[in-house]
């Protein structure tokens, strides 16, 4: 049995070394795509203001179901991905091309644009319920009352934040006496 020395190294040319690596990397690259789920590359396309048309309806759905909770309530995406799906079972082209924004404008006719111009301008009337008026647009806010829907922790932080707001209060008051009195 012959023992190899500590000092001798195999060396494998780079060219050799690189011939033994290239088929593996591209079956890694070939079968990374076809393994990747279809509904999180939309996901990402539509995170990323890219376009979200040529997928299947079941990509689309696929897409909806996967959708996190975070990129659902934080952006655009579920509208647009449903619009996409629209514009896919209509036959059009849909999503957003990059950079387009979130929301598609609709065409206001000259009527509705004049009523949305007076809207703000309109003020409704004081309704009677019962021998109550109640005015629109007025909140009746009870300080008792949204201090008492406060947890008790809560309170007792705001006690003790207002105690010690006093107390600076009276320490900076009490500093300016003195101070004017040994002038």
């Amino acid at each position: 049995m012959r023992i190899a020395s500590p000092t001798r190294r195999l060396t494998v040319p780079a060219s050799r070394l690189a011939l033994l690596i290239a088929p593996f990397a591209a079956l890694l690259a070939i079968t990374a795509p076809a393994g990747a789920d279809v509904g999180q590359t939309i996901i990402e396309r539509c995170t990323h203001g890219q376009s979200l048309s040529g997928f299947s309806q079941q990509a689309y759905r696929e897409a909806l179901q996967e959708l996190p909770t975070e990129v659902e309530e934080y952006s655009p995406c579920a509208n647009e991905i449903r619009r996409a799906q629209l514009a896919a079972a209509a036959g059009v082209g849909g999503g957003p091309s990059p950079g387009a924004a979130g929301a598609t404008p609709i065409p206001v006719t000259p009527a509705e644009r004049s009523a949305l111009n007076s809207a703000p301008k309109l003020a409704a009337a004081p309704v009677q319920v019962g021998n109550q008026t109640i005015r629109p647009g007025v909140i009746h806010a009870d300080i008792a009352s949204a201090l008492s829907s406060l947890p008790d922790s809560l309170l007792a932080v705001l006690a003790f934040l207002f105690a010690c707001a006093l107390l600076l209060a009276g320490r900076a008051l009490r500093n300016r006496v003195h101070a004017h009195r040994s002038r």
